[in-house]
């Protein structure tokens, strides 16, 4: 693993903002910003990866169902000639539509949380990096009262710091009705770690403590029970585990930098952690399992145990890990975010995207599949998607970013932000063969400032399972409601054959 500078976010500079802090960048493609990022992310001039490997190909494309607004060539594209024409501002749309949508902006989280009144509230972070959006008004994380789902109203801005600089922070833990954050950037940021309860009204938040006690925050994790939220740093080692048994007292119960991690998860019991690992200790990146159970049981001094370590030829940058059971075998669902090299664009580089992971066998874990749309595979990125807007930036692009499910166990459908592709929903009924079965993409077509042009879809979604919605949110578009099709996705769980 190279070493992981403290350094501002390419992005800054990429949309010509800057502070005391950026230390570099002051126009929208300086390339010492991107830089920074790509070596806060691990990757050098030096150390980006060589060609990616041959693969699978791409996963089955979508049928879409009439009255769709299906793409018109290759899969996840949004050419430049529709840019032209005005077809790419009608959007794209396959077994799917809209029912609701709010802002201008968005994020990287997206989450859905029903009080204990019945209450339905969405909380999303509304910005991809503080503080460029202040000049439309964004100035914190955002709660919309869900009511009416096809008009959601903004009831609260939570403005506490890490509340404003969430970056991919942000969780609400359901069995204790905590939403909470550390403060984040690209690189790293001072550990400011907010909580709040929204167990009462979740469409007013009630701080219940705000302390440093993340130390350097990124990306965060729950455990299940809700009583330990975990803080990555992300740009150079360490995690730290806060005991959230009293939110108004939090606590650090473990510290360790022998890991460099981006996301994380946990297993039902708390006992396991699945990484989505930086590189640590100089090793490739990949999918770690570590053994906290000793952290969970709140021994004193604990120690953190490797269970197994995995890594595959096309990997990027990993962005997080989703435990799921299907078919009554435990797996998880790992994806990367952007390309190899996100400093320089290669048709070359791997495009990591996402893949289904056997974890039956936790010492001995296994890709099982992949998930990648045809714009990610080699050839594609040789040829004149190039010319796409935004297609050659290296922190936008064809790749992907986040995904959910709507729930652990047999989750039948994986919806995944695909930055330029917007949202993918792909059936893993089966882990082996998965399929695409619907998409939305709503790109922007009327700012050609860089980075705000097209979708920027970069959020984790959230379900509505009762009524088949899912949500999501795109940083160049706001915050988006969308129904999919029964054909494709059905609540209960009774798909249609295949």
């Amino acid at each position: 693993m190279q070493a992981r500078l403290l350094i501002a976010t390419a992005t800054l500079a990429a949309l010509g903002v800057t502070t005391a802090a950026a230390g570099a960048g002051t126009g929208p493609l300086d390339l010492s910003a991107l830089q920074g990022y790509a070596q806060a992310h691990g990757v050098t001039s030096t150390t980006a990866a060589g060609p990616a490997p041959a693969l699978r190909g791409a996963t089955p494309r979508a049928t879409c169902a009439p009255g769709s607004l299906p793409e018109t060539g290759r899969q996840g594209r949004v050419p430049l000639a529709e840019f032209v024409s005005g077809r790419a501002a009608k959007g794209y749309t396959c077994n799917t539509r809209q029912v609701g949508h709010y802002g201008e902006t968005g994020g990287f989280q997206v989450h859905r949380y029903v009080d204990r009144t019945g209450r339905e509230c969405a909380f999303y972070d509304s910005t991809l990096l503080f503080p460029k959006d202040v000049r439309k008004g964004v100035l914190g994380m955002t709660v919309l009262d869900m009511s009416d789902p096809a008009h959601p109203i903004r009831t609260a801005v939570l403005p506490t710091f890490a509340m404003q600089t969430t970056h991919e922070s942000l969780r609400v833990n359901h069995a204790r009705g905590l939403l909470v954050a550390n403060a984040g950037s690209p690189a790293t940021q001072v550990g400011i770690v907010d909580v709040y309860d929204v167990s009462q009204d979740c469409r007013f938040p009630v701080l219940k403590s705000t302390s440093p006690l993340g130390i350097l925050g990124h990306e965060g994790g729950f455990t299940p029970d809700g009583r330990t939220y975990w803080v990555n740093t992300t740009s150079q080692a360490g995690m730290t585990a806060i005991d959230l048994t009293d939110p108004t007292q939090p606590r650090i119960v473990f510290r360790t930098t022998d890991y460099t991690v981006h996301g994380m998860s946990f297993s039902a019991d708390g006992n396991r952690a699945y990484l989505a690992d930086m590189g640590s200790g100089d090793g490739p990146s990949g999918m770690r399992i570590l053994d906290v159970s000793q952290v969970q049981r709140r021994v004193p001094n604990p120690v953190v145990k490797q269970v197994s370590f995995l890594t595959w030829p096309e990997v990027s940058i990993p962005q997080n890990v989703l435990p799921v059971t299907i078919k009554g075998k435990k797996h998880v669902i790992e994806f990367d975010e952007f390309d190899s090299n996100p400093l320089v664009y290669s048709a070359d580089s791997n495009v990591g995207a996402a893949r289904i992971i056997d974890i039956s066998d936790e010492r001995r874990p296994k890709v099982v599949s992949r998930i990648r749309l045809e714009v990610h595979e080699r050839a594609a990125r040789q040829g004149d998607q190039q010319g796409d807007p935004q297609a050659t930036f290296g922190v936008q692009g064809y790749a992907a970013h986040y995904c959910s499910v709507p729930r652990e166990v047999e989750p039948g459908i994986l919806a995944c932000s695909m930055i330029l592709s917007g949202l993918r929903l792909f059936d893993v009924r089966d882990p082996a063969k998965p399929k695409e079965v619907a998409y939305f993409n709503k790109p922007n077509t009327d700012n050609l400032v860089p980075l705000e042009r097209g979708a920027h879809a970069m959020s984790a979604p959230a379900f509505a399972p009762e009524r088949g919605e899912v949500w999501y949110s795109d940083g160049n578009s706001g915050f988006f409601n969308v129904k999919v099709s029964p054909r494709v996705w059905s609540p209960k769980g009774a798909y249609p054959q295949r």
